[in-house]
């Protein structure tokens, strides 16, 4: 069935509307019904573009992994040395205090609601970390190509730690309204990446 262009913005407008929504409430706490009113759309209207909250909550995930992605731009598509990657790690612990320590990562958050219940959901996820690991792979992996890591590091690896850190971080700043968690953690993870670094 072919979409008109008015037909994918609205598309657009209801799985933003449910993004935020799913942000403020939870997956559980946000209905079909809290959408609909949120998007002034009628529920045939709703129901075309999405059979089920299966449906709509499988689009949420991605979109809510391009604003992780968009929100990091264009630091996140030049991690290819020390002081990209530590400006990197600068911003996203002034993302988190901006937010004043409230909200988990948009992304890891969907993690704990979905990856149990929805195979499809969990898969996009997945998918998801696995392309923001791959920002960082991509720049660690021209940095070895330089001669600034040495032969042995695994950029792909590395960056699953980083990642890692990061989302560790995030939830102990959520928990205790501060940012200190999240600063201590990336400081380790970019300790854990020089450990790597080819010597002068």
């Amino acid at each position: 069935m072919a979409t008109t262009v008015k037909g994918e913005r609205t598309k657009a407008r209801i799985v933003l509307a449910a993004a935020d929504l799913i942000a403020k409430h939870g997956v559980a706490g946000t209905s079909l019904d809290d959408v609909r009113e949120r998007t002034s759309t009628s529920k045939s209207q709703l129901y075309h573009y999405f059979p089920d909250k299966t449906a709509l909550l499988r689009d949420v995930v991605l979109r809510q992994a391009e604003r992780v992605f968009a929100a990091q731009r264009p630091t996140l598509d030049h991690l290819d040395s020390w002081a990209a990657i530590e400006r990197w790690c600068d911003e996203l612990v002034a993302g988190k205090e901006k937010q004043r320590f409230h909200g988990s990562c948009p992304i890891g958050s969907l993690v704990t609601e979905l990856a149990e219940v929805d195979p499809i959901a969990r898969a996009n996820l997945a998918a998801s970390f696995e392309r923001w690991e791959g920002f960082l792979a991509s720049g660690l992996a021209k940095m070895k190509t330089r001669g600034e890591l040495v032969p042995s590091a695994d950029p792909q690896k590395l960056a699953v730690a980083t990642i890692a850190s990061f989302q560790g971080g995030v939830l102990l700043a959520q928990a205790t309204r501060s940012t200190e968690p999240l600063r201590i953690a990336l400081d380790a993870a970019i300790r854990h990446l020089r450990s790597w670094a080819a010597k002068p």
